[in-house]
């Protein structure tokens, strides 16, 4: 396969907040059901429970296979930009004018950006390049 440097294309999205709640039943077993769990115990925001930042989160879908081996194409992202970058996070970054989605690893005091689908490049940080973290993933949701 062609080694690419970014086949990764993000689609941001900015959801305006909900108030809506959903019924939450609590623990599910893997294994043999309870009878007694077959009631609702509560409601949850999916706001409440996956956005700690209002202000600096926003949503992203995946578009492409660099980082196929944690994310697959069309999951939706939750990106929070007030997260301070760090080894092994992923992050949102904007490189030669196109958001990638990467890993980050720190190495020899150097900051790499890695796919985690080995057909792409490690791309070392050129600061004088433009690369912009515009975010760290917090949280991804795919259909199934």
């Amino acid at each position: 396969m062609k080694k690419e440097v970014n086949s990764q294309k993000i689609e941001l999205i900015r959801p305006k907040s909900s108030e809506q709640r959903y019924p939450y039943v609590g623990n599910i077993q893997a294994g043999f059901p309870s009878p007694a769990d077959d009631f609702f115990h509560e409601y949850i925001s999916l706001d409440e429970l996956l956005v700690d930042h209002k202000e600096t989160t926003f949503f992203a879908r995946v578009k492409g296979v660099s980082m196929s081996n944690d994310f697959n194409d069309r999951d939706l992202l939750i990106v929070d930009r007030s997260l301070e970058w760090e080894e092994n996070k992923i992050a949102l970054c904007f490189i030669d004018s196109e958001f990638t989605l990467k890993r980050i690893k720190l190495k020899d005091g150097k900051c790499f950006l890695v796919p985690s689908n080995k057909d792409f490049p490690l791309l070392e940080v050129d600061y004088e390049r433009g690369v912009t973290i515009w975010g760290i993933v917090t949280y991804s949701i795919r259909r199934h």
